[in-house]
């Protein structure tokens, strides 16, 4: 059998997902994935014909993301039709999925070059739109057996923070910290290796493209946050203590990862960067919705043998602080190692190619600090939870 390695990882800035005002509000979602499809191959100097399957996680197939974008992203290329390509909805964990899947299919000799990638353009297709694109319905039926499950992500949340302990106070340290480091990440340059810079069409007033582009190389989502601010924030309902501060942004963005065998590698000249230790999607309780990070981390310390201590570097994503909190208090890990570059709550959080984004960012991360050892992990919606180990080459 073959073992898969990851030669290449980039993603775009992170946009606001606001039409007219988010930086990549005036790309379709093909085109934008497209970007980040090409960036990879180009930077590794991969023909596109020489790709043997793409997957490509996207949350909200409807509208211009639907009918299989991730395939329709790659033909906007123009050069290259041969691959075969998957979209995959495994909700916020559909892009970390899409890398679990084009591993397997590596390690199984089933492909010799593969690339996982995600997209969402929430400025375009809201989160749960498909109901403007296709006759109104719910995703559960009148018989759904789990009658006590969260009624939405905010009201998740809202019980996880319950039922750990956690204060309003608490997510508002985590909110401030996260801003705080993503700065510190963008003033240092951290990011400068995994963001592709793009030529991105400005939108007018009136909504329509004006027909110019601006360059576009920093996440969007970077503000000014202070303590005394985040707590004048109103929060979500009446009695919650999450607000805007404390929960990871609407956003736009792509992400892309290119996976080889150790043997196509080493027979291009490139240099294997990263091999999957463990890998999991898992289930998690409905009542709890979004606490699948827990779950998620014990199953994969479980299966590989490891434990917090053999773990260098951190990206769990900050759909709500009450998240990443809740985690922290179950898996008890040194919290310098946890987001040192900040998350979702400052950066933003385009769902369907956040996965990407994060293994993207550790793998990068684990390079600049001369690391060995990345845990990955993220709560999704249908109550799942995704975890990845990476270790660096």
């Amino acid at each position: 059998m073959s073992e898969a390695v990851i030669v290449e990882a980039l993603r775009t800035p992170i946009g606001r997902g606001k039409p007219g005002i988010g930086k990549l509000s005036g790309f379709h979602a093909a085109e934008l994935l497209s970007l980040t499809q090409k960036a990879v191959i180009e930077k590794a100097g991969v023909a596109p014909d020489d790709v043997g399957q793409i997957i490509g996680g996207c949350v909200t197939q409807a509208g211009e993301q639907s009918s299989n974008v991730t395939r329709t992203a790659w033909l906007n290329m123009g050069t290259g039709y041969a691959p075969g390509v998957i979209t995959v909805d495994t909700q916020c964990g559909s892009a970390q999925a899409a890398n679990h899947m084009i591993a397997a299919l590596i390690d199984n000799d089933t492909v010799d070059i593969g690339m996982a990638c995600g997209i969402e353009l929430m400025s375009h297709v809201s989160l749960g739109d498909n109901a403007r694109h296709q006759p109104a319905g719910k995703p559960q039926p009148e018989s759904w057996p789990w009658k006590d499950s969260a009624g939405s992500q905010f009201e998740a949340a809202e019980r996880i923070a319950k039922n750990r302990g956690i204060s309003r106070l608490d997510i508002e340290e985590f909110g401030f910290r996260s801003q705080k480091l993503a700065k510190q990440a963008w003033d240092k340059g951290w990011f400068d290796n995994e963001v592709i810079e793009i030529d991105a069409p400005v939108v007018g007033e009136d909504g329509t493209l004006t027909g110019k582009t601006e360059k576009f190389n920093r996440d969007q989502g970077l503000r000014d946050t202070t303590m005394e601010g985040l707590a004048g924030l109103r929060t979500v309902y009446e009695g919650a203590i999450h607000t805007a501060g404390t929960a990871s942004q609407i956003s736009d963005g792509a992400a892309a990862v290119l996976w080889m065998s150790a043997d196509e590698a080493k027979a291009r000249g490139l240099k294997p960067r990263a091999r999957i230790i463990s890998n999991v999607v898992v289930g998690t309780d409905p009542y709890y919705l979004l606490d699948g990070p827990v779950d998620a981390t014990r199953e994969l310390f479980k299966r590989s043998g490891m434990k917090m201590s053999d773990i260098d570097h951190v990206e769990i994503n900050e759909a709500f602080a009450a998240v990443c909190l809740s985690w922290a208090r179950v898996h008890k890990p040194d919290m310098d190692i946890v987001n040192p570059m900040g998350g979702a709550i400052a950066m933003g959080h385009p769902v369907g190619s956040t996965g990407a984004r994060l293994i993207t960012t550790a793998l990068h991360a684990l390079e600049r600090m001369d690391k060995n050892v990345a845990l990955i992990t993220m709560c999704c919606g249908g109550h799942i939870g995704t975890g990845t180990i990476i270790e660096r080459l």
